[in-house]
């Protein structure tokens, strides 16, 4: 049994997915005008449209993709996408915050602000920027962005079975090749709805944010 992922490894992670993702949530800003009531939802359906396609495609190999790290991976590095919307819908200015909230979303882990805040500094004791790649260079695009995340997530692989999951249904149509692509899509569409209303539910209490 692999050792449980520590809380400096969760951050360190977590942390990059943050930066690397920060200039794509600001690009795809949502109309102003929208309701505030429906916000959240907004990024979880806009979202969806441009990058769900992203992470469902691994799907294109059916049950073969579960022996590999792309399903979730990919599909968290979109779900972490909506999430930090969300956050910023909420004004979560705080780094700190923003990895308490994925945190808590993608790997049902509760770690909150406070804890992260001491462990937001780099460390050569976890993951070097040589193995990771540099985050610091600019954003391309949306592929480029989410497949920079998902390489990232795939060092806390093992936690991510806890993120929000699609129907059954669609779950099961993701086990056949080729037409697994249209589950998986369907799957990864309404994952992507429960992590958003996961995030707005949280940031309705004062628990992400640093003090």
């Amino acid at each position: 049994m692999a050792a449980p992922i520590s809380d400096a490894v969760v951050v360190d992670v977590l942390r990059r997915v943050d930066r690397g993702l920060a200039p794509l949530v600001q690009r795809l800003g949502r109309p102003p005008q929208l309701p505030p009531a429906q916000r959240a939802a907004w990024w979880a359906d806009q979202v969806s449209r441009v990058a769900a396609g992203v992470s469902a495609a691994p799907r294109f190999a059916g049950k073969l993709a579960d022996l590999l790290p792309l399903q979730n991976t990919v599909g968290s590095a979109v779900q972490a996408l909506v999430v930090l919307g969300v956050a910023r819908e909420h004004q979560v200015t705080d780094q700190a915050g923003r990895v308490s909230l994925l945190a808590r979303v993608l790997l049902g882990r509760d770690l909150p602000a406070e804890r992260v805040e001491p462990l937001l500094a780099r460390s050569r004791g976890v993951y070097l920027d040589e193995a990771l790649g540099d985050d610091r260079s600019g954003v391309d695009g949306v592929a480029r962005s989410l497949w920079r995340a998902a390489r990232l997530l795939g060092r806390v692989d093992d936690a991510l079975d806890a993120r929000p999951k699609g129907k059954l249904r669609h779950r099961a149509l993701a086990q056949f090749p080729v037409v697994g692509v249209l589950g998986g899509y369907a799957a990864e569409r309404e994952g992507l709805r429960r992590a958003a209303r996961r995030a707005d539910e949280l940031l309705a209490g004062p628990v992400v944010t640093a003090r």
